[in-house]
């Protein structure tokens, strides 16, 4: 059953229709100007989801303080991550026209609620992608990204077996919070899910510690990526190349970047930042060969450790494609099923690309009869990590720079959205700048015009 229909089911079950559950945290400033926006009456430029395969800039209010305990924040830095298309591609339910998308960000703080300790105005920080309440079972061990207060939505308590936090501009399956591909954000619980950056961390690397490196390093240490190990990684955008450096700082004796198809340059985008990653491209396989008898041919057994950062959105085989189409299951299996039979027997097998529901033809005999762990390493508790990686980036250990290609304006995202979706050669990673952005900093790229 797909999550959508999944979600329908949940929702007849339940006694209430989707308009109903997507109204409960909903902070969208332009659907109730006089609820959520701003009596200074002052406008933003905002991305916002126009349906499937359909985002616009658009002229927005600045959002208002509603809770005692939020902060607005002036977004001088924003991105676009892989997980975003899931959004575009209105596969992730719940949307509505209108939405304000993006969950990475960075600014200065411009209002702060009445009950904000340890910011103030004009102070430099960066977001969490999810929004934790910080008092929580889960949020007093840092686990924020499952936070049990401040994502109601009872589709996706009932579906997953439990909460996981609201997430900003991530639909209103993960909350309905606005998100922060625009010129001002309100954060909830502001002095819990915002961190100051020092003088030393520019916004161009700071930014990243909201999403993406979190990600990243979760993925590694979750999955358990240590000395020796052969990594074989699924997906060669941002999180794969981070999660590539990252295996080798965590002792990984080998790398192998698996990708292909219209994104396979990004192969020798990462192979000329990391020139020890090996790489496989599946649409360059010989016949009669498979991305595991390759693996298997590269490393006597198969890698050690399989890590998924692709999503299981796309399909690769006539099967898959055509029971996603009719709406039988969200999400295909091919992938895992390709990291179950190509690592080691007891090997391990990490998930982080986003898989939101179901999927079919699992390869779970492979699993249980050769002592494979798979492990759903799910959203990064971005908390658990951000002040080491901060402290990692200030030692030069960590550079966010290596996959940042290009810096756009907020005006312009828009356009940045298609080229994200059609893997235009060269795009890896964006800065996307607001009228509130400093000029860049050393090494990162100047502006590109669209």
């Amino acid at each position: 059953m797909a999550l959508s229909q999944a979600a329908n089911y949940v929702e007849k079950a339940i006694g209430h229709t989707g308009d109903a559950t997507t109204e409960q945290n909903m902070t969208n400033p332009a659907r109730d100007r006089e609820k959520y926006a701003d009596p200074s009456g002052e406008t933003m430029k905002a991305l916002v989801w126009m349906g499937k395969n359909s985002v616009e800039v658009i002229d927005s209010p600045k959002p208002r303080i509603l809770e005692d305990t939020d902060v607005i924040v002036k977004v001088t830095g924003s991105t676009v991550c892989g997980s975003d298309l899931h959004l575009l591609h209105g596969v992730v339910v719940e949307m509505q026209k209108g939405d304000i998308l993006g969950h990475e960000f960075c600014g200065k703080v411009d209002k702060v609620g009445p009950a904000v300790n340890g910011l103030k105005e004009n102070d430099r920080v960066v977001c969490s992608f999810q929004i934790a309440c910080g008092q929580c079972m889960y949020c007093k061990r840092k686990l924020s990204s499952q936070c049990e207060r401040t994502n109601d939505n009872k589709v996706e308590n009932i579906m997953y077996g439990g909460r996981t936090a609201g997430m900003l501009g991530y639909s209103h399956f993960t909350g309905g919070f606005a998100g922060g591909q625009a010129e001002y954000v309100r954060v909830a619980y502001g002095d819990v899910n915002l961190l100051k950056l020092p003088d030393d961390v520019p916004d161009e690397k700071g930014l990243y510690l909201s999403d993406v490196l979190a990600t990243s390093w979760n993925c590694v240490v979750d999955t358990g990526v240590k000395e020796g190990d052969v990594v074989a990684i699924w997906g060669s955008g941002p999180i794969g190349q981070m999660c590539a450096e990252m295996s080798f700082m965590n002792g990984a004796k080998r790398v192998i970047m698996i990708d292909g198809g219209p994104a396979a340059w990004r192969l020798d985008f990462i192979k000329e930042k990391l020139p020890k990653v090996e790489t496989l491209n599946f649409t360059d396989l010989p016949k009669g060969e498979s991305i595991t008898s390759q693996l298997k041919k590269m490393e006597h057994g198969g890698p050690d450790v399989a890590l998924e950062c692709a999503a299981g959105e796309y399909a690769k085989g006539w099967a898959h494609y055509f029971e996603m189409l009719a709406g039988l299951e969200t999400d295909t299996s091919e992938i895992i099923n390709e990291m179950i039979t190509s690592v080691k027997s007891f090997g391990r097998c990490g998930v982080t690309g986003v898989y939101v529901g179901f999927t079919n033809h699992f390869n779970i005999g492979a699993l249980m009869e050769r002592g494979i762990r798979l492990i759903g390493n799910g959203q990064a508790p971005v908390h658990l990590y951000w002040e080491k990686l901060l402290k990692m980036i200030q030692s030069g250990d960590l550079e966010p720079l290596h996959m940042v290609t290009h810096r756009y304006d907020i005006a312009d995202i828009d356009k940045v959205y298609m080229k994200f979706d059609a893997r235009e050669k060269g795009v890896q990673k964006v800065f996307v700048q607001t009228k509130f952005s400093d000029p860049p900093c050393e090494g990162s790229p100047e502006l590109t015009k669209l």
